[in-house]
C-alpha cells in the first residue's frame, strides 16, 4: 500500500524554511511507529533537513534528486520523477511506502496514494509550503478522525483519508 503520511496546519500548511512548524511528540511517535520497518520515499530537501542529513534508521529511505551528482550514503538514491515511481512500485511489493515529503513530492504523488495519514494540528503555522486540500478532492474521502487531544500545547487529531480513484504506478 502507498500512503503519505504527515501533519498539516489548519490552512493545510505543512512547513517552512525546510522544516516543520511545530514540535509534536505524539505526532513524531505516531510518525516513528507507523514507519518504522517500512520504506519511506522522500524528496532531497526532506532528508537534507534530518538531522545531519542523515536517512531515517530501521527504514528504508528512498531519496529523488534531481542532480545526478548528488547521491547520498544508506539510502535508495533516484534521479527522476519516473524512476522514482519504478522504485516505489519495485518495494510496493514486498512492503508498505510512506511518501514523507517534501511539499513538492506530496503534491506528485497524492494521486497515487492509497491513503493518506493526516494529522490536523488546530492551528495556523504561518506555512510556506502546503499540502493540497483533501476535504476539496472529489477522489479523497475521511475514513478515520481520532478524538482531538493536546499535543505540546496543540490541538492535534489523527485522520486517514482513503482514495477513491488511485493512479497506478
Amino acid at each position: 500500500m502507498l500512503r503519505a503520511i504527515l501533519h498539516a496546519d489548519s490552512q493545510w500548511g505543512i512547513g517552512k524554511k525546510n522544516d516543520l512548524m511545530f514540535s509534536l511528540p505524539k505526532d513524531m511517535k505516531f510518525f516513528r511507529t507507523t514507519t518504522k520497518g517500512h520504506t519511506v520515499a522522500m524528496g532531497e530537501n526532506t532528508l537534507i533537513s534530518f538531522p545531519n542529513s542523515q536517512p531515517l534508521k530501521n527504514r528504508t529511505n528512498i531519496v529523488l534528486s534531481q542532480d545526478e551528482t548528488h547521491n547520498y550514503e544508506g539510502v535508495v538514491n533516484v534521479h527522476s520523477f519516473d524512476e522514482f515511481l519504478k522504485t516505489i512500485k519495485e518495494y510496493m511489493k514486498k512492503d508498505d511506502v510512506y511518501i514523507i515529503g517534501g511539499a513538492s513530492i506530496y503534491r506528485q504523488m497524492v494521486p497515487y496514494c492509497d491513503e493518506v495519514l493526516l494529522t490536523k494540528v488546530k492551528a495556523d503555522g504561518k506555512a510556506e509550503v502546503f499540502f493540497p486540500n483533501l476535504d476539496e478532492d472529489p477522489n479523497y474521502e475521511m475514513t478515520y478522525a481520532s478524538k482531538e487531544e493536546e499535543d505540546n500545547g496543540l490541538m492535534i487529531q489523527f485522520t486517514t483519508y482513503t482514495n477513491k480513484n488511485p493512479l497506478k504506478l
